[in-house]
């Protein structure tokens, strides 16, 4: 993201009345709350703990142990139990 000079995309009323609150410094305006994007999203990330999620549950029912499971997928054993239980 670059920046973008107020005086050439606001009216100078409004450039005026913020220079009011803010003075001479930076103001930086985030972006829309509804426009952010999850965790993962992009990276494809949530997709991928989600199918490793699915499939401890099912080596669960299946009969492994919890000791296994975090064994096999190298987790500590209270976060198998937190796949498992959410």
């Amino acid at each position: 993201m670059s920046y973008i000079n107020a005086e050439k995309v606001l009216p100078a009323w409004l450039v005026k009345k913020i220079r009011g609150y803010v003075g001479d410094g930076l103001l930086y305006i985030p972006p829309d709350k509804s426009s952010r994007k999850k965790w993962g999203s992009n990276s494809g990330a949530r997709q991928i703990f989600e199918a490793r999620n699915n499939e401890i549950r099912m080596k669960k029912s299946a009969g492994a142990t919890i000791l296994q499971l975090a064994e096999k997928y190298h987790l500590s054993e209270d976060t198998i139990k937190r796949i498992l239980y959410k």
